[in-house]
């Protein structure tokens, strides 16, 4: 038997070198600038040229990796510097949008380069947005005509929908904002948007990132308000801009006054109290007592875990509604205010399948409760009502609206015989 430790085998070869293609490439965006200058040095002013330029070279450059020189080149002729200034030690071109004519035709016409390439090229979609937002951020760096083309370029751009409404946040940097250049970029911005399209188109994009209710961001805190905002775009051509953000203002108060009053109600706060402060900021928010009764009906609604059992609920809700028929009083002093409660309650029991029963129940105990008259009732019954449940909420109250009319017919006749 061989006592000796069996050798283990070894691994033997050539030691192979890493291939170039798995090194990491060097970041050099030199080549790439060349190639891109002298292309666009070629087609000149001829933006068909460009396109289809721009078209074929991705196929041989890496716009992939390259994709901020190249948007840099195309908007401002070079690959800029932090700040907006373009650095010296690059070729760069006179064939850009910073040295094109100052006019919605031209920056219309560069739109569709940008849009053909990105069509072409989707995943360069993404870079191009974070280069608006970055070259927004460069405004100060920029002359007056260069900032001017980029706002009617970024307003066409918004328009089409290859760019998001989100780029507008770079605009609320302190710097910008503090110096007017924020303001004065979005006058151009808007009002090439609006000429593309509406402002209800407008309003639904800013809306869908959130920017509906930042645009006061564009001026400095000591001057973030809406008679300055209005005053500011009204002079500037955009009047429809700043009944936008005076309308989403007033949604804004609103639903913060809601949101407060809801929270008092919950905390249990003296009714007292509540209508103290209810009175207080419907005259600092200039709101009509129409528009303060249905905030107040919310509120009140939304205050409670209401009961998911139909019997039970109708039950609660009297209950929780007589706690709350003072404040409910308290802004039903006009005709209109006692018609606009009543199709709340209406359009409430016909969204909340629970109440559709209740309806009745909640009339009558406003009514014995001297919040709704039997005017206003009667005029709900016979033309001011809603479609929604029309027919279950009516069939519902025929009984009780027979009744007021014959109250009111005999209450009428007593007063001719005591004449």
């Amino acid at each position: 038997m061989n006592n000796q430790k069996q050798q283990k085998p070894t691994l033997t070869g050539q030691r192979f070198k890493t291939r170039k293609r798995d090194e990491k490439e060097r970041f050099d965006p030199t080549q790439f600038q060349e190639s891109i200058v002298q292309g666009l040095n070629q087609t000149g002013t001829d933006l068909e040229a460009v396109a289809k330029f721009l078209d074929a070279s991705g196929a041989k450059l890496d716009y992939r990796r390259y994709a901020e020189t190249l948007f840099d080149i195309l908007v401002a002729g070079g690959m800029l510097a932090p700040g907006g200034t373009l650095s010296d030690d690059m070729t760069r071109t006179e064939y850009c949008l910073f040295t094109a004519q100052e006019d919605l035709e031209t920056m219309q016409a560069y739109a569709q380069v940008f849009n053909k390439l990105i069509r072409r090229y989707k995943y360069l979609e993404k870079g191009f947005e974070e280069e608006i937002k970055k070259l927004l951020l460069f405004l100060k760096g920029f002359t007056e005509s260069e900032r001017n083309k980029l706002a009617m370029l970024a307003g066409i751009l918004l328009a089409n929908g290859s760019i998001s409404a989100s780029i507008l946040s770079s605009l609320f940097n302190e710097n910008l904002v503090k110096e007017g250049v924020s303001a004065a970029f979005a006058v151009k911005l808007f009002k090439s948007w609006i000429n593309e399209k509406d402002i209800n188109s407008v309003a639904g994009s800013l809306r869908k990132v959130g920017m509906d209710n930042r645009l006061m961001e564009l001026f400095p805190a000591n001057k973030r308000s809406c008679e300055h905002f209005s005053k500011y775009f009204t002079d500037a051509g955009l009047k429809e801009l700043s009944d936008f953000a005076r309308n989403q203002q007033s949604i804004g108060a609103r639903k913060e006054l809601q949101k407060e009053l809801q929270e008092q109600m919950s905390r249990g706060d003296p009714l007292k109290e509540i209508i103290a402060f209810t009175r207080e900021e419907m005259k600092k928010a200039n709101l009509s007592e129409q528009a303060m009764i249905s905030i107040i009906w919310t509120s009140v609604m939304s205050s409670v875990e209401w009961n998911k059992k139909e019997e039970l609920v109708t039950e609660q809700a009297i209950k929780h509604l007589k706690q709350y028929s003072p404040l409910l009083k308290a802004f039903t002093s006009q005709g209109l205010s006692e018609l606009s409660l009543l199709l709340k309650i209406q359009e409430y029991c016909y969204d909340n399948i629970h109440f559709m029963k209740a309806f009745q129940k909640i009339v009558v105990l406003l009514y014995k409760a001297d919040v709704l008259s039997e005017e206003a009732i009667l005029k709900w019954y016979t033309e001011a009502h809603l479609a929604k449940g029309k027919s279950v909420f009516l069939e519902q109250m025929k009984k009780f609206v027979e009744w007021l009319k014959n109250a009111e017919e005999e209450s009428e006749s007593e007063e001719e015989e005591a004449d």
